[in-house]
């Protein structure tokens, strides 16, 4: 693992909570998608190195409208850079960790994801991320 590449935010609204990142950071957001399979749509803030990811549900059957139900809306996970995710991955998998996925997907800001159960990771929902080159 590189570096944490961000720390995503689970959110009721994009548009409320990007007015208050951007008074917070003092900066606007660089990009805003939609990612169907998740069934999120995300807006993300440079920070130095670092970024935000602000996630917004799309369904009521997403995993972030859930844990807004379950928890309310706060940190939702932090994301590591990788240069190799499916060597990470194995990695992981050989330490015991628990993957959500067996494989690599698509995921926001051209990057494969694959993501850590929070069960084997102290409670943190944790996010492998790897450019799309």
């Amino acid at each position: 693992m590189n570096k944490i590449e961000h720390i995503g935010i689970a959110v009721k609204s994009l548009k409320d909570a990007s007015t208050v990142y951007e008074r917070l950071l003092g900066l606007s957001s660089y990009k805003k998608e939609e990612v169907i399979s998740e069934m999120v749509i995300t807006e993300f803030f440079q920070i130095g190195e670092s970024k935000i990811e602000l996630l917004e549900a799309s369904s009521s059957d997403s995993s972030i409208n859930k844990f807004i139900e379950k928890r309310g809306e706060g940190i939702h996970h932090i994301a590591f850079a990788v240069d190799d995710i499916v060597k990470e991955m194995a990695r992981l998998k050989s330490e015991g960790f628990l993957l959500l996925s067996d494989s690599p997907k698509n995921g926001a800001d051209n990057k494969l994801v694959c993501f850590v159960h929070p069960k084997s990771s102290n409670g943190v929902l944790i996010e492998l991320c790897q450019e799309i080159k």
